[in-house]
C-alpha cells in the first residue's frame, strides 16, 4: 500500500510541475474575450462589413452629379476640308488639342437608384449581423475546446492512475511469482495489461495537447502557449422548450441576416423593374476644339434629356425574372433556418438532460468501482481471487471515470450549445 501510494503521489507531481512551472492561468471568459479580437476566422469576416458599406457609397452615388474630363492632341494626315465651287476650304487644322468636360445629373429614374441604395443598405445590415453570428459560432468552438481540454486532463490522470495501479499489480504478480505462489502466466498478463495502459496514457496526453493547439488558433495565441484553466462549474437551469424556442427565434443574429437579404431582394426586384421605365437627366458640358479655321474654339451646352432602352436582346427580362427567384429563394431559406433553429434547441436541450442524468448515475458508479477494485485487490493478494479479476477491476474504473469526465463535459457544452442556439451565448 506504501508503494502505491508513493507511484500515485508520483503521478500527481508529474501532472502539476508543469502547470507549476508555468504559472500562468486563465478562464472561459479570457479566452472568449481574446477570440472576439484576435480570431483569425473573425478578422477575415470583418472585412466584409466594410466591403459592404462601400457598396453602399457606390449605390448613394446616384443621387450625385457625375464628372467626366477628356482630352488629347490629335494629328491628322491632313487638314479636314470642304470643296465650294471648286475651291478647297480647310475647315480644320492639320494637328489640334482638344478637351471635353461633361456634368450629368439623373433627375429621375423611376427609383431605380434609390432602390440600389435601400438594397445595398440592407446588405450592410445583413453582413454585420452575419458577422455576429459568426462570432457566435467560434465561441462555441471555444467553450467546446475550453472544457475538451478539461476533460483531456481528467482523461489523462485517469488513464496515469491506472498505469500506476497496473503498476502495483505487476509488483504484486511478480512478488507472488518469486514466491512460487502463481504461474507465470499472471506475470505476463500483468505486464502485458501495463504496457496497454501506458499506450493509453501516451494517447490521452497527445489528446491534451492537440486540444490546446486548437484552443490556441481559435485565441490567436501562440500554439505553444499552456496554462491553468480555471473551471468554474455552476449549475445551469435549462429553459423550457418553448421559451428557448422563442428566444432562439427572437435573438439569432442569422434570422436577422436572412431577414434584411429577403428585404434586400425585394429592392432587387424593383431594380431589376426600372430597367423598363425612362431616365430624364440634365447635361452641361464644355467641348474645346483647337481650330485657328473657327471662331469659336470652345463651345457650351445645356441638354435636358430622356433615354430609354428599346431592347436589349431579353436581358433586362431574364434580369428581373432572375430577381425574383432569388427572392422566393431567400424567403425559402429563412423559413428553412427556423425550422432548423427549432430542431436544433430541442436537441441541445434533450443533450443537456441526458447529460446531467449520466452524471447523477455515474457520480455514485465510481465509489462502487473503487470498492470493487480493492475488493478484488485484496481477494488476489489472500490467493481467493485471480488476476484477470484485478485487472477487469481495473479496466472496469478507468472506463466509468472516463464516462463521468465526459458526462461533465457533454454536459457544459450541451448548455453553451441551448445558449448559442437562443443567441445568448
Amino acid at each position: 500500500m506504501k508503494k502505491l501510494k508513493l507511484l500515485r503521489l508520483t503521478a500527481l507531481f508529474a501532472l502539476l510541475v508543469p502547470a507549476l512551472a508555468r504559472g500562468e492561468s486563465t478562464t472561459l471568459e479570457e479566452c472568449l474575450r481574446l477570440a472576439s479580437s484576435a480570431n483569425y476566422t473573425l478578422a477575415v469576416t470583418g472585412h466584409d462589413r466594410l466591403i459592404a458599406s462601400e457598396a453602399v457609397t457606390q449605390a448613394k452615388s446616384g443621387y450625385l452629379p457625375r464628372l467626366d474630363l477628356q482630352g488629347g492632341y490629335t494629328v491628322q494626315a491632313a487638314p479636314q476640308a470642304v470643296q465650294i465651287q471648286g475651291i478647297n476650304a480647310e475647315t480644320q487644322d492639320a494637328r489640334f488639342g482638344f478637351l471635353s468636360l461633361t456634368a450629368t445629373q439623373t433627375i429621375y429614374d423611376f427609383g431605380r437608384t434609390a432602390s440600389r441604395y435601400r438594397r445595398a443598405s440592407l446588405l450592410q445590415e445583413a453582413t454585420a449581423r452575419e458577422y455576429d453570428a459568426q462570432k457566435k459560432e467560434v465561441f462555441l468552438r471555444v467553450v467546446e475546446a475550453y472544457y475538451g481540454i478539461l476533460e483531456a486532463q481528467k482523461l489523462l490522470a485517469a488513464a496515469e492512475e491506472e498505469v500506476v495501479q497496473r503498476t502495483d499489480h505487476l509488483g504484486v504478480a511478480k512478488n507472488l511469482y518469486e514466491q512460487g505462489v502463481v504461474t507465470r502466466n499472471d506475470l505476463l498478463q500483468a505486464e502485458v495489461k501495463l504496457a496497454d495502459s501506458r499506450q493509453k496514457r501516451l494517447a490521452a496526453a497527445n489528446r491534451l495537447d492537440n486540444r490546446w493547439l486548437t484552443l490556441n488558433y481559435l485565441t490567436g495565441r501562440p500554439l505553444s502557449f499552456r496554462a491553468d484553466l480555471t473551471e468554474t462549474p455552476a449549475e445551469q437551469v435549462l429553459p423550457a422548450a418553448a421559451d428557448a424556442e422563442r428566444r432562439g427565434l427572437a435573438n439569432r443574429p442569422e434570422i436577422a441576416v436572412l431577414a434584411r437579404t429577403v428585404d434586400a431582394e425585394e429592392k432587387g426586384v424593383d431594380v431589376a423593374h426600372s430597367a423598363f421605365f425612362p431616365e430624364l437627366y440634365l447635361k452641361a458640358g464644355i467641348d474645346y476644339v483647337e481650330n485657328s479655321r473657327v471662331r469659336e474654339q470652345a463651345i457650351y451646352s445645356a441638354v435636358f434629356g430622356l433615354k430609354i432602352n428599346l431592347f436589349d436582346g431579353f436581358a433586362s427580362t431574364s434580369r428581373r425574372r432572375e430577381a425574383v427567384e432569388s427572392m422566393l429563394k431567400q424567403r425559402d431559406n429563412l423559413r428553412l433556418l427556423r425550422e432548423q433553429i427549432r430542431v436544433e434547441i430541442q436537441t441541445a436541450l434533450n443533450d443537456a438532460r441526458v447529460a446531467e442524468e449520466r452524471i447523477a448515475t455515474v457520480r455514485e458508479a465510481i465509489r462502487q468501482g473503487e470498492e470493487n477494485l480493492r475488493i478484488n485487490r485484496d481477494r488476489y493478494k489472500e490467493q481467493v481471487g485471480t488476476a484477470t479479476d484485478v485487472l477487469d477491476a481495473q479496466t472496469l474504473l478507468t472506463q466509468i471515470k472516463t464516462d463521468y469526465y465526459r458526462a461533465i463535459f457533454d454536459s457544459q457544452v450541451a448548455t453553451a450549445r441551448v445558449k448559442k442556439a437562443m443567441g445568448e451565448l
